[in-house]
C-alpha cells in the first residue's frame, strides 16, 4: 500500500485504540486535580496511554529499527501517535474540568433551580431580577381571608432582587418582605423560571394591639408630622404639660389638619393590652386597618400613633396638639457589620436546629461546627437568646440558630443541621 493509505490507515488504528486510553487519561486528570490539586505529568500519561493500548514496547517502538523498517511501519507509528494526542488532549480537558468544578456540592445544590436568562436586568453591572405577582394572591389554609386591599397592593407592588441567588433564596427574600412590609403571619411564595410568583397569605393577625408592648398604651396626637418618619423611631412630644417620650407604631402626614370625631372630645386616643377604654382618633389617626404601603411619611399636618407608658398617656390625651422631635438613634452598627461580612463574602443566616440531627443534644464543641461545617454560631436560642454561644452550650430540637459562613457553608451545614 502507498504510504497515504498506510497514513489513513494508521489514523484509523489509533483513533480505534485510543478511545479507551483516552478515557482513562481524562478521569484520572480530573480526579486528581479535583481531590489533590496535582496534575498528572505528561510522560506518565504517555506511558499509561501506550501500555493501555497494547503497544508491545511502548515508548521504544519509536526507536526501534525493526518497526521503523517494517511494512506497515507508517500505519503503526502513526497509530501511537494519535493514541498519544487522543490521551494527552483528554488529560488537558480532565485537569481543566477539575480546576473549575467546585470543591462543595450537595443535594441542595443539584436541586437549586436558576432563573432564565431573558428577565435578568442590568444595572449598573449587576444583575437584578423584577419578580411579578402571577394572578391573584391566594389565601392560606387555616386562616381568613386575606382583605382585598392587602391583595390588590401585593399585586401591583414592584418587587426586585439580585439575580444571582437560587429561586429557593428568592423565594424565602420575597416571603420576608411581604411579612414585614404588610405584617402578614404567614405567607408561602412559588417562583418558576420566568420570575412569575405564586403567592399565598394570612391576613394581619390584631394590627394596631399586636404591636403595643405589654404594659404600655398607643396614643394618637396631633401634629406637624416631619418627614420620613417610620414605624419603630423614637420621637419626643413636646406638650403644655409636658414631654413624652415613646416609639412610633404608625403615622399619617399630608393634607388639612385632621378634625376630631365626634364621638371623642380630644384629638388623642388611647389603646391597651389591658381593655383601656378606646375612642375614635378622628380622621388621620391609626386604627386597626392595614398598614399604607408608603413605609414613611411625608411630612405635614397629621397624626402620629406613639407606643408610650400607662403614666405618661394621660398627659398625651390632655393635649390638643403637640410637637414632635425625632431623636436620634446613633449609626446602626449592625448595618456595617452586615456590610463588612459581605465585603468578605460571608453570609448569615436564621436556621431552626434539626430534630435527631448533628446538633440535637450536642454542644458546639462536640459537634464541632467550625472545624466541621466551616460556619460560625455567633447567636443561639433556647428560651432566650444567647450572643456568641461557647463551646459547652448544648442545643436541642427547635432551638433557633444566627450562623455565619459563605453561602455554600451555609448551604450544607443547612441541610444536615437544620
Amino acid at each position: 500500500m502507498t504510504l497515504p493509505v498506510e497514513i489513513l490507515y494508521g489514523i484509523y488504528l489509533g483513533v480505534l485504540t485510543g478511545i479507551v486510553p483516552a478515557l482513562v487519561a481524562g478521569v484520572l486528570g480530573f480526579v486528581f486535580k479535583y481531590f489533590t490539586g496535582v496534575t498528572i505529568p505528561g510522560f506518565g500519561v504517555v506511558v499509561l496511554a501506550l501500555a493501555i493500548a497494547g503497544v508491545n514496547g511502548g515508548l521504544l517502538a519509536l526507536n526501534d529499527p525493526t518497526v521503523r523498517n517494517s511494512e506497515r511501519a507508517p500505519a503503526v507509528l502513526t497509530a501511537i501517535l494519535v493514541v498519544l494526542m487522543l490521551s494527552l488532549y483528554a488529560h488537558a480537558q480532565g485537569d481543566k474540568l477539575g480546576a473549575t468544578v467546585p470543591r462543595r456540592m450537595s443535594l441542595r445544590t443539584l436541586r437549586d433551580r436558576t432563573l432564565s436568562a431573558d428577565v435578568i436586568e442590568r444595572v449598573g453591572g449587576r444583575g437584578q431580577v423584577r419578580i411579578d405577582i402571577a394572578g391573584s394572591v391566594g389565601d392560606m389554609e387555616g386562616y381568613p381571608p386575606l382583605p382585598a386591599a392587602i391583595r390588590a397592593e401585593i399585586t401591583d407592588d414592584e418587587w426586585k432582587f439580585p439575580a444571582d441567588v437560587p429561586l429557593s433564596e428568592l423565594e424565602t427574600r420575597l416571603a420576608d418582605r411581604l411579612k414585614t412590609e404588610y405584617d402578614l403571619p404567614d405567607v408561602a411564595v412559588t417562583i418558576d423560571e420566568r420570575a412569575r410568583a405564586t403567592v399565598s397569605a394570612a391576613p394581619p393577625m390584631g394590627g394596631l394591639s399586636k404591636r403595643v408592648p405589654s404594659g404600655q398604651r398607643a396614643v394618637s396626637v396631633s401634629a406637624l408630622v416631619p418627614t420620613g418618619i417610620a414605624r419603630g423611631d423614637e420621637v419626643r412630644v413636646f406638650t403644655d404639660d409636658g414631654v413624652v417620650e415613646g416609639t412610633v407604631l404608625s403615622a399619617k402626614s399630608g393634607g388639612s389638619t385632621p378634625k376630631p370625631s365626634p364621638a371623642s372630645a380630644s384629638p388623642a386616643t388611647a389603646a391597651g393590652s389591658d381593655g383601656a377604654p378606646r375612642t375614635d382618633g378622628g380622621e388621620g389617626a391609626a386604627a386597626e386597618a392595614p398598614p399604607p404601603s408608603a413605609p414613611t411619611t411625608t411630612g405635614g399636618e397629621g397624626r402620629v400613633t406613639l407606643a408610650v407608658d400607662r403614666a405618661e398617656a394621660s398627659t398625651l390625651l390632655a393635649a390638643d396638639r403637640g410637637r414632635v422631635l425625632v431623636a436620634s438613634r446613633g449609626t446602626h452598627r449592625e448595618f456595617e457589620l452586615t456590610t463588612l461580612l459581605r465585603r468578605a463574602g460571608k453570609r448569615f443566616r436564621r436556621m431552626t436546629v434539626r430534630a435527631d440531627g448533628p446538633l440535637d443534644g450536642h454542644s458546639l464543641a462536640d459537634a464541632a461546627v467550625r472545624e466541621t461545617y466551616d460556619v460560625v454560631v455567633v447567636a443561639a436560642k433556647a428560651e432566650t437568646w444567647t450572643v456568641a454561644p461557647r463551646g459547652g452550650a448544648t442545643l436541642s430540637a427547635g432551638d433557633e440558630l444566627f450562623v455565619v459562613g459563605t453561602r455554600e457553608a451555609l448551604d450544607d451545614f443547612a441541610e444536615v443541621a437544620a
